[in-house]
């Protein structure tokens, strides 16, 4: 579940933005145009969402490893050939941030495709946000991000308490689990992704550590899916996926940081669980009820709280 920096993905490229943002922060803006750099940042989100939405679809025939592993080889592919990146001139520390890079990448999509084989995909989404948001508490120090922290908790209280088994309530404990996982990946991901950026240059790292994260899942895909991954449709939609998240909201993201700050691209990300929700709504049939909503605008809330105090913080990030 990622967004996209000149130099790496769902990135921080500077120490400064990891305290800033607890959903995909990635580049430092520019000043901010008056034209669609908001819609390009909801469009992403929607993209992102209703790829997961699109996936949940084909796991009966493909599973959630071979999802994984059709999407991930096909970003792969993508962004070799788009970057091209050198493989000379590196040192192994360089390498090895791209392997931890890649295995963030690879255990962040991972956990999270299992998650949303088992639950909704907004709760999956919501309880996986809180990866991003409890790193960006830990890291600020700061006495009012307790009370983000708190907030979310509470959002996350009533998601997992609401009950009966009815929208998002009486949850697979073992689907929450992998989406709590997905999120502490997440924020693997994020600071890896930082480290890459700055190592590396472009988009050279995040490529690289792609095509790290699709071997890495290819032997799991092959083993659940089988032959199934050969599919003519089962490729094809897998492809689909790889586009609508992954290749077609890097695009948009890049395209609206370079028109927004990346405290405010951070907050717009925040509203990801509630397109989540909707995507799971309208393309799976997961309802939701008024306890479901408050859950999610709670996590919202909190993660948007987060990255505004940490703006104040560092206004120059």
């Amino acid at each position: 579940m990622p967004a996209t920096s000149p130099k790496s993905d769902r990135a921080v490229p500077a120490p400064a933005e990891l305290t800033t943002a607890p959903v995909r922060p990635t580049a430092a803006g520019v000043a901010p145009s008056r034209f669609g750099p908001v819609a390009l940042v909801i469009a992403a989100g929607i993209s992102v969402q209703f790829g997961a939405a699109l996936a949940v679809k084909i796991m009966p025939g493909a599973g959630a490893a071979g999802v994984v592993t059709l999407r991930l080889a096909a970003a792969a592919l993508v962004l070799l050939v788009l970057c091209r990146p050198k493989v000379r001139g590196y040192s192994r520390a360089d390498w090895g941030t791209v392997l931890a890079f890649g295995v963030a990448m690879a255990g962040m999509n991972g956990l999270f495709y299992q998650s949303i084989d088992r639950i909704p995909l907004g709760p999956a989404v919501t309880l996986e946000v809180l990866g991003p948001l409890i790193l960006s508490v830990v890291v600020s120090r700061r006495l009012v991000s307790l009370l983000w922290a708190g907030l979310a908790l509470g959002g996350v209280v009533l998601l997992a308490g609401h009950g009966g088994g009815e929208g998002f309530g009486g949850l697979d404990l073992l689907g929450a689990a992998f989406a709590l996982g997905a999120g502490a990946m997440w924020a693997a991901y994020i600071v890896f992704s930082a480290r890459t950026g700055r190592r590396f240059p472009q988009a050279d790292g995040l490529a690289l550590a792609m095509a790290v994260a699709a071997v890495l899942s290819f032997p799991l895909g092959v083993i659940e899916a089988g032959p199934a991954l050969l599919v003519p449709s089962t490729l094809a939609l897998g492809v689909g996926v790889a586009v609508l998240s992954s290749v077609l909201p890097y695009t948009l993201e890049l395209l609206a940081l370079r028109r927004v700050p990346a405290p405010t691209f951070a907050i717009l990300m925040s509203l990801e669980p509630a397109i989540a929700a909707t995507a799971g709504f309208l393309l799976l049939n997961q309802a939701m009820s008024e306890i479901d909503a408050l859950a999610i605008a709670l996590v919202i809330a909190a993660s948007m709280g987060a990255v505004r105090s940490q703006t104040r913080k560092t206004p120059a990030a």
